[in-house]
């Protein structure tokens, strides 16, 4: 693999290896049974410190298009994802979860003329079947709504993936703004709603805040910034293959932090898994990678790291 690849691949992997932490904050730090407060908390407060680390706000269609995609990705992925998490067994939720690469690859071949080859469906069926081992129990008892915000969590994810990487960033923007007026939009879509539903913010301790600020800064601000720039850089099939990596590091946070015991098949489940999602990055070479972002000297190149991606050309108009 290409050096570049390598490292892109290795930084956007580290967006679903962060979000293997949510069951395990959400569980155990934040206020139970607020799936849309958390949401909004998550979002919002992330959002509005980028807007005001970039100063910048969309202009023109990116108004609206910024606002699809904060619905896709945050305002409705967050509180149907919370809602699983509150309702489901952790275990069935990230296996319902787990099939975000089969609707990527349905929804890249309609949108982005990405045609799904018998391996992307072989690998995404096996990446499915890995994370079932790993953490489905048979005493995980069935729900159905939980089940169905499951479902629709992954779908909207995978739609918002899809539609992020079809329209590109505007001129002069780069993915830590995107990233700021998607959270911004997604937030302020989920708080009428949270305020409706569940009614005025709970009682917060220092514990709460605590898994809060890790939520917000850690766990969305940084790692979505990332997920992001990992989406104009890959093929949107290739992204959502290192989403198996989110329940392969809730497993291991599960075993490390609370003491629960790996079985020998769910050691299995992770090797399968962990291949999965492996194999969903062959095939894309350094000049697939080359052709999705436009080329810049070193000079630019090193500058637009160093200042987190900021501003930089658009990976399409």
């Amino acid at each position: 693999m290409h050096r570049n690849r390598l490292t892109t691949v290795a930084l956007t992997a580290l967006a679903p290896v962060s979000w293997g932490s949510t069951y395990f904050v959400t569980t155990q730090f934040l206020p139970a049974d607020r799936p849309l407060f958390t949401g909004m908390m998550r979002a919002l407060p992330a959002g509005l410190a980028l807007l005001a680390l970039t100063r910048r706000l969309p202009r023109g269609d990116w108004w609206w298009k910024s606002v699809v995609l904060g619905a896709l990705n945050i305002g409705a992925f967050f509180p149907l994802l919370f809602l699983s998490a509150y309702r489901l067994p952790g275990g069935m939720a990230a296996v319902i979860g787990s099939v975000g690469p089969l609707w990527v690859a349905g929804l890249a071949a309609l949108f982005l003329g990405e045609k799904p080859t018998l391996r992307t469906l072989l690998t995404g069926i096996a990446a499915a079947l890995g994370v079932s081992l790993v953490v489905l129990k048979a005493a995980g008892s069935f729900d159905a709504i939980g089940v169905i915000a499951a479902l629709g969590s992954s779908a909207s994810m995978s739609a918002g993936t899809v539609f992020t990487k079809r329209w590109g960033r505007p001129e002069g923007a780069g993915p830590l703004i995107l990233t700021g007026w998607q959270l911004t939009a997604g937030g302020l879509l989920i708080a009428p709603v949270a305020f409706f539903v569940e009614g005025a913010p709970p009682a917060l301790d220092g514990r709460d805040i605590a898994g809060y600020l890790y939520l917000a800064l850690v766990n969305t601000a940084v790692a979505y910034w990332l997920w992001f720039r990992g989406i104009g850089r890959m093929t949107a099939t290739s992204v959502t293959f290192l989403g198996p990596l989110s329940p392969l590091t809730a497993a291991v946070i599960g075993w490390a932090a609370l003491g629960q015991a790996l079985a020998p098949v769910q050691l299995l489940g992770m090797a399968i898994a962990f291949g999965a999602t492996l194999a969903g990055q062959i095939g894309t070479g350094p000049k697939k990678l080359v052709e999705e972002i436009v080329p810049f000297s070193s000079t630019e190149g090193n500058a637009a790291e160093l200042s987190m991606d900021v501003t930089s050309t658009p990976v399409r108009r």
